[in-house]
Order: structure tokens, then sequence, then C-alpha cells
């Protein structure tokens, strides 16, 4: 993999994990376009660091008083959010690792995920913040991430559109899928981190160099794509991500219905087991 890969990949990552687009879709996507093996994405834990780093900073105060104040209502609210996903992610590893291996659910994946973000730009404004919201409304969050392990549905969509659902408010949907996303992510970087670190310890410089930059590239644009969602789920503006997302999906959908270039046929036999 060369740096220039490993910066595009960074960029990626930062954006897409935040962005309501599907991270997993896109790095499936360019696995598939740039013929990457599995093994050759294990600097994905180092990029997880970088977006990591990224939301962190940017709900610094919460997560500042949540790790102060671990018996807090916020807290346990967090918790109860981070429960279903962490047992959905353990119950359907394997078949999760199949999809994101054969790539052949995406185009459907990605069709789901911008018809929840066209949904989401028309629900009323909810009245419920931080203070009022109930923990029904974090474990249902919860559920919608432990759904987005699915390749091509988005975790930031899922999760903002559920906490709307619940009557959240458009502010606090977004601050409280960001801060959710944290232990989940950490929980993705240390499962996967002791089996890339022996990995990667015995790849050459460039490999090194293509991380680093990577990891760089992730900080940095997942900072940015953090402000920007807030900001655009604020202002009820999702429906341009539903139609790219739509525009992706026609393009895996056709290649899997006539060219089989790039993905497996749609409705190949065993293609997901």
């Amino acid at each position: 993999m060369t740096v220039w890969q490993g910066v595009v990949l960074g960029l990626v990552q930062g954006m897409t994990e935040f962005l309501p687009v599907s991270s997993t879709g896109h790095l499936v996507l360019l696995q598939k376009l740039w013929s990457l093996e599995a093994d050759s994405l294990w600097f994905i834990t180092m990029l997880h660091l970088g977006t990591l780093v990224a939301v962190v900073w940017v709900l610094r105060r919460e997560v500042v008083y949540i790790l102060t104040h671990p018996g807090s209502r916020e807290a346990r609210l967090v918790l109860t959010a981070v429960v279903p996903a962490a047992v959905i992610g353990a119950g359907f590893e394997d078949m999760f690792d199949r999809l994101f291996a054969s790539g052949v659910t995406i185009g459907v994946e990605f069709v789901i995920t911008g018809i929840i973000l066209w949904w989401m730009d028309g629900v009323p404004a909810g009245r419920k913040d931080e203070r009022s919201m109930t923990f029904m409304d974090a474990l249902w969050i919860g559920i919608a991430q432990g759904a987005a392990i699915l390749p091509a549905l988005s975790r930031s969509g899922l999760t903002i559109a559920s906490g709307l659902w619940r009557g959240l408010d458009r502010s606090c949907a977004g601050r409280f899928s960001f801060l959710v996303s944290i232990p989940a992510i950490l929980g993705a970087t240390l499962f996967e981190g002791w089996d890339g670190l022996r990995y990667g310890l015995g790849m050459p410089a460039q490999a090194w160099s293509a991380a680093w930059w990577g990891t760089v590239a992730a900080c940095i644009s997942g900072y940015l794509a953090v402000r920007t969602t807030m900001w655009l789920v604020a202002h009820s503006k999702m429906r341009w991500f539903a139609v790219y997302v739509w525009c992706l999906a026609g393009m895996i959908l056709a290649d899997q219905l006539l060219w089989h270039r790039y993905f497996p046929p749609l409705f190949a036999s065993g293609a997901i087991g």
C-alpha cells in the first residue's frame, strides 16, 4: 500500500465515519476498486485512532464530565446505548465479516441508508434533550448502532434517525449519536488492535508511513465531518447525502446485475455464507 493510498483511505475513513454515508461501505468500495486484500487494510486500526481523537476533541466537555462522574445519569445513558451494539456485534461477528469480505449487500444497504436520510429531514423537531431523554430512548439508539454494523448502513445516520424518531431535538440527537460512537470506536480499536499491531510489525517502512499519514488525515477529516454533520442535522439538510448514497447504490447494483466486475452477483447463492 502506498502513502497516497493510505492518505486517501484516511480521508475517506474520517469523513465517512461521521458523515451519514457509512465508512465501512466506502472502505469496501475502495478495497474492491483497488483490488486490496483484507490484510492490506490492517492499518484501519490506526485510522480508528485518528477518528477517535477527532470526536473526543469535539465532545471533550461531555467526555470529561462522564469520565469524572461515572455514576451520573449521562454516563448511564451512554452505557445503555452501548450494550445492545456490543451484544449484536459479538453475536453476529462472523456474518458481518463475511458481508464485509464479499460486499454482496452494500448496494441494497446504501439504498436503505438513503431512505433513512431522506426521511430524517421531514421529521418534526422533538423537544427532548439530554436531561429529558429516557433510558428507553438510549436503548433504541443503541439497537440502531448495532444494526449499523452491516457494511453500508450508516452508523451516524441510523443513530441520529433513531433519536429523532424518539422525540429528541436535532442538536441532542446529533450530540448523543457522536457521544455513543466513542466507546464503539474505542472498542473496535482495542478488539482489532493486537492483531493489527502484530501484523503491522512485519510491514515495511512505507506501510508504516501510509498508516501514519492516513491516521493524521482521518483525524483532520473526522473533526470536520463531526462539525459538518451536527450543523446539517440541526438545519435539516440530510437529503443531499441520500442522493449521494443512492447514486453509489445504483452503480454497485448495476455491476452486480450486469457486469460482476467488482462485486459478486446480487442473487448469487453462497455469497453471504
